[in-house]
């Protein structure tokens, strides 16, 4: 289904006899596949996408709307990070919780700082 999101499987231009089956194909499978993003998304997202014909429209919103919140998002997970204290939480607890924080952080990060060695060495000895 990647190929709705890439275009490399776009609706067919060519109205000839044949085609009419390939169309509808092809709309019942983009439809289904924005439904399934409605479906996990929150609904003030959901009411957001109702805008898009295509999934290729549908993600590139998506993709804007995450990359734009990836920042605030960073923000909380590093205050998270730093005001997380053991208290009365165990060793392997705590390493748990700290460690999710950070996996989510990395989450976060662009393509390019993931390969970048002056960055991750950074990140590491944060």
């Amino acid at each position: 289904m990647w190929g709705y999101v890439s275009e490399t499987y776009m609706v067919p231009k060519n109205i000839e006899e044949g085609d009419a089956a390939l169309i509808d194909a092809w709309k019942a499978n983009n439809t289904k596949i924005i439904t399934w993003i409605n479906n996990f998304v929150e609904h003030s997202i959901g009411t957001q996408l109702a805008k898009y014909e295509t999934l290729k429209k549908v993600w590139d919103h998506l993709q804007r709307l995450l990359t734009q919140s990836n920042f605030a998002k960073q923000y909380q997970l590093k205050n998270d990070i730093q005001v997380l204290h053991q208290k009365n939480m165990s060793i392997q607890e705590f390493y748990s919780a700290m460690m999710d924080l950070w996996d989510q952080l990395a989450l976060t990060e662009s393509t390019e700082l993931k390969v970048c060695g002056a960055y991750i060495e950074r990140r590491e000895q944060q």
